[in-house]
């Protein structure tokens, strides 16, 4: 099956030093990029990650600090990663959670906005556990009947979550699905924007998860003491909690997410301040002035009234 394409469609996956998207870091990316004429671009680099690759790490991806010590840091790549993504939607294995938000947080700390306002995101995970609760190689061994060469490489993962989606294409293509309000459809379709939508069911604001859009629009925080309550309620309340998100252990992305958003409510208290200033303040009655009678010309009794008053 081809996948029906309006724009390019970017499979990606990271290999990291770590799984905390705030403080680990790139170590290899591979992207396989395909296009709506049904070309394929592959792009597969080694990023010398400026931190140690911790041992239990290097034994599940093979990478080692020795590997990766001559390869070019993040910032030197960064450019040509954005480049030959351009304006591709994403797709990935866990991309939502892990691989979007690791990249984004790259891109950030060496000062590329990333934009990320028109695209669509597809996460083959979700489907795959929504329809079937596997991983990746059981994926690729019940959609595909093939075993992964290299499990754990950029380039073998991404392509094999490349096949897994089109195999899902075929499988599920009029298979009815039954969310958790009890509403059918048939989401699995070969359709990037109807992927977008059912691989991304839960509404995250900043992809960590921190903060999600509830039923209505509004951004909620998604964990800790305020979870639940939508964030501009919690500035209302406590107008700190701002500082210490900004100053806390959070990504980049999380934090600039947040900006806008105490921006957002900022400007919102400015205008209901100058609202209520303008309703209380006093009317002036302007009174009207008086105009002032013209000067009287002196004459012989003036002057001697002035003399008497004066001695003169």
């Amino acid at each position: 099956m081809k996948l029906n394409l309006k724009r390019p469609l970017a499979f990606f996956d990271l290999e990291a030093t770590g799984i905390n998207v705030g403080a680990d870091r790139i170590v290899e990316i591979g992207i396989l990029k395909a296009m709506p004429n049904g070309d394929e671009l592959v792009l597969t680099k080694r990023i010398n990650p400026e931190i140690p690759i911790p041992l239990v790490t290097s034994l599940i991806h093979g990478i080692y600090d020795e590997d990766i010590k001559n390869e070019p840091t993040f910032r030197t790549a960064a450019k040509e990663i954005a480049d030959f993504i351009g304006d591709a939607d994403l797709a990935g294995y866990n991309s939502n959670k892990f691989d979007i938000p690791m990249l984004l947080e790259e891109f950030l700390r060496v000062g590329i906005d990333f934009d990320m306002s028109d695209r669509k995101f597809v996460d083959v995970q979700n489907i795959f556990h929504q329809m079937e609760q596997r991983t990746l190689k059981a994926a690729y061994k019940f959609y595909c009947d093939k075993d992964i060469i290299n499990a754990h490489s950029a380039e073998a993962d991404i392509r094999a979550t490349y096949e897994v989606l089109l195999a899902q294409l075929d499988k599920y293509k009029d298979t009815e699905f039954e969310d958790k309000k009890g509403l059918k459809s048939t989401p699995v379709k070969n359709d990037v924007e109807a992927l977008h939508t059912f691989t991304n069911m839960n509404k995250v604001v900043d992809f960590a998860g921190r903060m999600v859009y509830n039923e209505n629009g509004e951004e909620v925080i998604n964990f800790g003491k305020h979870k639940g309550r939508t964030v501009e309620s919690v500035l209302d309340v406590e107008p700190s909690y701002y500082a210490w998100m900004k100053q806390g252990d959070f990504p980049l992305y999380t934090k600039k997410k947040l900006d806008e958003i105490w921006a957002r409510w900022n400007k919102k208290k400015e205008e209901a301040k100058a609202a209520k200033q303008q309703v209380q303040a006093p009317k002036v009655e302007q009174k009207p002035i008086k105009p002032q009678e013209p000067a009287k010309p002196i004459n012989n009794d003036m002057l001697e009234q002035l003399k008497m008053k004066f001695g003169k």
